[in-house]
């Protein structure tokens, strides 16, 4: 069984998911940590040297490579990767895997946001009081996507051990 975390930026799927990688005994990958080591490249320097297009065609190559692992494991996606190319019904059709939202409110979003602009390339020059509209902006975009996961993890006033442990909870029940 695969666990597919996606969701907005800061939501949290790469730091939840080395949790669950070690309260569930398996290995974690991030989409976008794969593609930069396939790529030999960052996802910025991707981006701006080969434009969004290729970034996204690359990004919908390697999500079905990686699904076509036999192993399993624990995968964090790009906060934009379940909006593009089908990729959302892709992890939802893999019988062998489970997609799960990691559903933060607005407020939630813009406050993580706001604390952690300088590590995220697409708010970090933003001055704070844009931030709160840029957010809702996306989050209205990227919504209806996100929602199409089989299952959905509030992260809103938890830590992220305790989402790691109701995710936990959750798989257990369903594998």
């Amino acid at each position: 069984m695969k666990i597919v975390l996606l969701g907005y930026m800061a939501s949290g799927k790469s730091s939840i998911g080395r949790r669950l990688s070690n309260l569930l005994s398996m290995n974690f990958l991030d989409l976008d940590d794969y593609i930069s080591e396939q790529e030999n490249m960052t996802i910025p320097a991707i981006f701006a040297q080969k434009g969004e297009v290729y970034f996204r065609t690359i990004e919908h190559k390697y999500l079905k490579e990686v699904l076509q692992k036999e192993e399993d494991f624990i995968l964090a996606l790009g906060g934009g990767t379940p909006c593009y190319a089908g990729n959302i019904d892709i992890v939802n059709k893999d019988e062998h895997s489970v997609s799960i939202y990691l559903k933060g409110s607005t407020p939630t979003m813009i406050d993580r946001l706001i604390r952690k602009k300088a590590k995220r390339p697409l708010v970090a020059s933003l001055d704070d009081d844009k931030i709160p509209e840029f957010v809702a902006k996306h989050l209205f975009e990227r919504r209806p996507f996100y929602e199409q996961a089989q299952q959905h993890v509030s992260i809103d006033g938890k830590t992220k051990k305790e989402v790691a442990v109701e995710i936990t909870s959750l798989f257990n029940q369903i594998r």
